[in-house]
């Protein structure tokens, strides 16, 4: 296994079969994608995880978090969430927050992430915003 920065248009394909596979590959497309920094989780060269930060001052935001259906359940989102957050410490980014579709919060907790919003619904999905604060 191993996790490396991608680059945006490596993520597409992944985002795109994992998220919205009805909709054409260009809705997976983030207008800012060319500033974000981008991570993809390989085991044998297949690209299995994909997320994506972005870095605004003292905070980043993970979006389009996207684990092969295939592989899900077996750690290896686990594995990237940890190191996007080994990656975000090293660059002392304060706090960390994403969208997180509802049917994920549990999973997000694990990891120390609080709510901190109600739910929104965007493109039929529910999804509540979730933090995580590096000074306490």
């Amino acid at each position: 296994m191993e996790i490396k920065e991608i680059e945006a248009s490596e993520t597409w394909p992944l985002r795109h079969k994992v998220m919205w596979p009805s909709k054409p590959i260009e809705f997976v497309v983030l207008p800012n994608d060319d500033e974000g920094l981008h991570f993809g989780l390989f085991d044998d060269e297949i690209l299995i995880s994909v997320i994506s930060l972005f870095i605004e001052s003292q905070g980043g935001q993970f979006r389009k978090f996207a684990t092969d259906n295939y592989f899900q359940g077996r750690g290896y989102g686990t594995k990237l969430l940890s190191h996007l957050i080994s990656e975000v410490k090293k660059r002392n980014i304060k706090n960390l927050r994403c969208d997180a579709r509802t049917t994920a919060i549990e999973f997000y907790q694990r990891f120390g992430m609080k709510v901190a919003s109600d739910i929104i619904r965007k493109n039929g999905k529910d999804y509540v915003m979730m933090e995580l604060d590096f000074e306490q």
